[in-house]
């Protein structure tokens, strides 16, 4: 038996406290803190899409609903590692905040739909994250404002970025995010991973305790990207996430 295991055996393994036996555990505190991951996501998203792209140093995401370059932010971490993206809001606000931190990206103030015409904005307050197209959100409103929509197939069209091949696309729109995945030309585009918030607007509250697989599978959103090649691969808290058919290959 080598030395090092004899002291370990004696020290480590046995039932007593000892000076050997703290500083062992000490040193293999400090150890842990290089394994610890940061999250920017709102409940640890971009660690499960980073664990499929650990090994993509560049890549290119979208990010509709933005919100914030740092809190709450699907993107921040991959944009930490290199990649780069376009990032879109119908907050003013929150843009010329993105424009300030994220300089690789094109950040961009609009409204997302399936349709480019002058739609309803349910209006809360500046840089507020629910504030929404989506017409259930009317009561709760402050006010109702005209917005300009695009689609996301027009914005890739004229962006910098229009022949990247598209890795990840998040869409946290509160509740307009169907419209804004039928938007997107999936035959053309097809992102790899793509992350969606889910509502279940009946449900008792939005806690994924009172959420229910059967809502997920027969939502439009599930059924609209099922029949465009993408397959459920996981669900935390109110985001699903999508992985294209092709990626199995991978």
């Amino acid at each position: 038996m080598k030395f090092e295991e004899k002291i370990k055996q004696k020290y480590l393994y046995s039932n007593n406290q000892n000076l050997f036996k703290k500083i062992y555990f000490f040193f293999q505190r400090i150890k842990s803190y290089r394994f610890i991951k940061k999250s920017f996501s709102g409940s640890a998203q971009d660690l499960i899409i980073n664990h499929f792209f650990k090994n993509k140093k560049k890549g290119f995401y979208i990010d509709v609903g933005c919100y914030h370059p740092f809190i709450n932010n699907n993107t921040k971490l991959f944009y930490k590692k290199g990649w780069s993206g376009i990032n879109i809001d119908l907050d003013y606000h929150t843009i010329d905040f993105f424009n300030h931190v994220r300089k690789e990206d094109e950040n961009i103030h609009t409204a997302i739909s399936d349709e480019e015409t002058e739609k309803e904005l349910y209006f809360f307050h500046n840089r507020s994250a629910i504030n929404s197209l989506d017409p259930k959100r009317k009561d709760e409103a402050k006010e109702t404002k005209k917005v300009l929509t695009r689609k996301l197939d027009t914005i890739i069209e004229n962006s910098k970025f229009k022949k990247k091949k598209i890795n990840f696309l998040t869409v946290d729109v509160e509740g307009h995010e169907y419209e804004v995945i039928k938007s997107l030309n999936l035959q053309k585009y097809s992102p790899e991973i793509i992350l969606v918030e889910f509502i279940n607007e009946d449900a008792r509250s939005t806690n994924f305790i009172d959420q229910n697989l059967s809502t997920v599978v027969e939502s439009k959103i599930y059924k609209h990207l099922i029949k465009h090649d993408y397959h459920f691969i996981n669900w935390l808290h109110n985001d699903l996430i999508f992985a294209h058919n092709s990626v199995r290959n991978k």
